[in-house]
């Protein structure tokens, strides 16, 4: 798993300079929830704020993501992939999407199947709740 997770980090940045693997993942969350509050982000990945924060910052100073005021809440700033960051963000997809084809290319179907088995079964894990007494 430590191999897996470093071969990841090291893609993120080869696929573009300024987009850490932790950016990428922030990123492919707004666009798939169409943008949501840093509070939010750094609830659902367990993150501390300052962490979010800081790579919120950073992927503001890129232009990757904007601050607009929620309609309904004009207190509450919500983050937006820009155009330049949906753009980003659909070329590093689709180049990892292009290392993962090459990789497996050589694998069998049954392997193939049992792997995507593993992997939405490893996703599909839940904490137990913690004691609180």
């Amino acid at each position: 798993m430590t191999v897996f997770a470093r071969r990841a980090r090291a893609s993120a940045g080869r696929m573009h300079p300024e987009l850490s693997l932790v950016s990428y993942t922030l990123l492919g969350h707004l666009e798939e929830r169409g943008g949501c509050r840093a509070t939010d982000l750094a609830a659902h990945y367990a993150l501390d704020k300052s962490t979010v924060s800081r790579q919120v910052a950073a992927l503001e100073r890129t232009g990757l993501i904007e601050r607009r005021l929620d309609p309904e809440d004009h207190r509450v700033q919500v983050l937006h992939l820009t155009d330049t960051g949906r753009e980003i963000l659909a070329q590093v997809t689709e180049s990892r999407r292009a290392a993962f084809r090459e990789r497996l290319a050589d694998w069998p179907e049954e392997d193939l199947q049992r792997f995507a088995t593993y992997l939405t079964r490893y996703n599909a894990w839940i904490p137990a709740p913690k004691d609180r007494g």
